[in-house]
C-alpha cells in the first residue's frame, strides 16, 4: 500500500458553547493483520488551550511528526475489549492459578465493561482515572484491578499498541492500616496440646517454621532433612494442584527444634506413603488442602479451646506469631525474612512484626517517671539525659 510521506491535516475549529481544535488526519493501521488507511480525528484542545489557529497549528505539527517520519510504519490497533481476550488467551496460562483467576475476575467484572469498544491508544490517564472513580468496592480491590490493567498495558506495550503511559499521575485510593492476628506462645502451647494425629504435626510445623499454608500442604517426605533439622520449601499446592512457591525467596530451607525433628522421625515411621509422595494427604493420596483443614479441624478445636480469632484470619495467625516472636528475640532481619520467604523485609517489618521494642518500653517507662505529676520533682537534668539516650 503507498502512504504519504508527508501530510499537514486539517484543522478545525468545532463547538457553541465550548470551542475545541479538531485535527483529522490519515494513518495506516494494522487491524486483524491486515494494513488500513484510516481517517482519524484528534481533539487538540479548546480555544483556551490555543488562542489563535498558529498555535494550534504548532501542535498539529508536533502530533504529525511521527507519522511523518520517513522511518514510520504502522501500527496495530485494537479495542481493549479484543486485546483483553488476546492477552487473556496468550498470557494468563504462564501465570499461577490463583493470579489468574484473579485476573480474569477484573476483566469480566470491571476493566471490559468499562473499556470494552474503547481503543487502546485512546485510553490515558483522565480516562482510568474516571474508571476508578467509578468502581465501588474497597481500595485493596482497586489496587488489585489496576495491577492487572498495568500488566495488561505492558503487554500492550510490548507488542507495539500502545506507546504512551496511561498511569501518569494516577491518584489510588488510600488502604487503612488494619490490625493483623497473631496467637500467642501459650495459645499455640494449648492448640498443639489438644490436637491430634497428623493436625499436631501440621500446626506445631506452622507454629515453629510460619510455612505458608500452600507450602505446607506441599510437603513431601524427601523435603524433611531430620538429620540435619531442616525443612525445604520446594512447591507449593493451591487448590489441590502444585506450583512452584510463591516467589524465588520463597524457596528456601527452614530450621526446626530437636523436638519437631524428632516428632517428625517418628511421624514419618508411621506416616502411608501416596503416589506423590505427600506429608500430608488425603487417602486417596491428593494434598491437603487449607481451607478444609480450617473448616473442619482447626476453627472447630479453636471453638473448643475458647480461642476468638477475628473473621479472615486462620492459619496464617501462625505465621504472624513466629515473625512477631523472631523480633522479640533479637533474632536479625535478614534471617527472619529468609525464614518467612519475604522478597521484601519491609513486609517482614511492617505486617507481619506485632511486637513492641524493648528499647521502646524502657523509652516510656523513663519518660513516665519524669512527667508523673506524683512523681519527684521535675528536673531538667533528668529530661536532657533521656534525650541524649535515645536521640544519640
Amino acid at each position: 500500500m503507498a502512504r504519504y510521506r508527508f501530510q499537514a491535516g486539517s484543522l478545525s475549529l468545532r463547538g457553541k458553547r465550548r470551542k475545541i481544535w479538531v485535527l483529522r488526519f490519515r494513518d495506516d493501521v494494522i487491524e486483524d493483520g491486515q494494513v488500513r488507511r484510516i481517517r482519524r480525528s484528534v481533539v487538540l484542545g479548546a480555544l483556551t488551550d490555543f488562542p489563535t489557529r498558529k498555535l494550534a497549528l504548532r501542535e498539529v505539527e508536533i502530533r504529525l511528526s511521527q507519522i511523518n517520519r520517513a522511518d514510520y510504519r504502522p501500527k496495530p490497533v485494537a479495542t481493549f475489549e479484543n486485546f483483553a481476550a488476546r492477552w487473556k488467551s496468550k498470557i494468563l496460562p504462564n501465570w499461577k492459578g490463583a493470579s489468574a483467576i484473579n485476573a480474569r475476575s477484573h476483566l469480566s467484572r470491571y476493566l471490559v465493561p468499562f473499556f470494552g469498544k474503547t481503543q487502546l491508544r485512546d485510553i490515558g490517564p483522565e480516562l482510568v482515572q474516571q474508571f476508578l472513580s467509578s468502581l465501588t468496592v474497597s481500595a485493596k480491590t482497586v489496587r488489585n484491578v489496576v495491577m492487572t490493567l498495568r500488566s495488561l498495558w505492558r503487554t500492550a506495550k510490548a507488542w507495539g499498541y500502545v506507546s504512551h503511559n496511561a498511569f501518569d499521575g494516577l491518584v489510588l485510593p488510600h488502604i487503612g492500616r488494619r490490625e493483623r492476628f497473631f496467637f500467642s506462645l501459650q495459645e499455640i502451647q494449648k492448640i498443639l496440646r489438644a490436637a491430634e494425629g497428623p493436625y499436631r504435626t501440621f500446626y506445631w510445623l506452622v507454629g515453629e517454621t510460619g510455612l505458608r499454608s500452600g507450602e505446607l500442604c506441599g510437603l513431601r517426605v524427601d523435603d524433611l532433612d531430620v538429620e540435619n533439622r531442616l525443612v525445604r520449601v520446594r512447591q507449593s499446592v493451591w487448590r489441590g494442584k502444585s506450583q512452584s512457591p510463591k516467589s524465588e525467596k520463597a524457596v528456601r530451607e527452614a530450621a526446626i527444634s530437636p523436638d519437631l525433628a524428632n516428632h517428625l522421625a517418628a511421624y514419618v515411621r508411621t506416616w502411608r506413603p501416596n503416589e506423590r509422595r505427600l506429608l500430608f494427604a488425603t487417602r486417596n493420596g491428593t494434598p491437603w488442602l487449607a481451607d478444609m483443614v480450617l473448616k473442619r479441624h482447626f476453627r472447630p478445636l479453636l471453638k473448643r479451646l475458647g480461642i476468638a480469632v477475628p473473621k479472615g484470619n486462620g492459619l496464617h495467625a501462625f505465621r504472624h506469631a513466629v515473625a512477631t516472636e523472631m523480633d522479640r528475640r533479637g533474632v536479625p532481619l535478614a534471617v527472619r525474612t529468609r525464614r518467612l520467604g519475604h522478597s521484601d523485609a519491609r513486609l517482614t517489618l511492617d505486617t507481619y512484626t506485632h511486637a513492641v521494642s524493648e528499647d521502646e518500653r524502657h523509652f516510656v517507662e523513663e519518660l513516665g517517671r519524669i512527667l508523673d505529676p506524683n512523681g519527684p520533682k521535675f528536673e531538667e537534668k533528668a529530661v536532657a539525659q533521656v534525650q541524649n539516650k535515645f536521640v544519640n
